[in-house]
């Protein structure tokens, strides 16, 4: 996709690629991980994709994105929300929608590999977390 056809999608659009790019990402790992039944294998997914979780994720992440990530990151983080989803507050929300539409420009972009990095650095803090819970 060419750069100003990107920067003219709303960050709401991003989100919503950000969010099917990250949750086949969660859903990819999990399958590999040898949760063998597909309750375990939601419940995982769950517990990993939602707001909650994704908020976790991007408080840690934020500093270390680039200069143009944490703009898109900003962008969709500061997107007018209609409706909260009932197990997450509205800054959860919000920090999970930046995530996803930094995700969402990244796999638009054609940048693969970052997506991947993204998706991992994720993976590993709410790893870490859950360790220390």
């Amino acid at each position: 996709m060419l750069q100003q056809q990107l920067n003219g999608l709303c960050a709401a659009g991003l989100a919503h690629v950000g969010d099917a790019v990250y949750e086949l990402y969660i859903r990819t790992r999990l399958a590999k991980s040898g949760l063998l039944t597909a309750r375990n294998l939601h419940s995982a997914t769950v517990k990993l994709v939602r707001a909650s979780a994704q908020a976790t994720a991007a408080r840690t992440l934020e500093p270390e994105l680039s200069e143009p990530e944490r703009a898109v990151f900003r962008r969709g983080r500061n997107t007018e929300h209609h409706h909260t989803p009932q197990a997450s507050t509205p800054a959860e929300y919000a920090l999970a929608t930046g995530l996803e539409a930094l995700l969402g420009w990244l796999y638009l972009s054609g940048e693969t590999d970052r997506v991947d990095a993204v998706c991992a650095r994720c993976w590993d803090i709410l790893h870490k977390e859950e360790a220390r819970q």
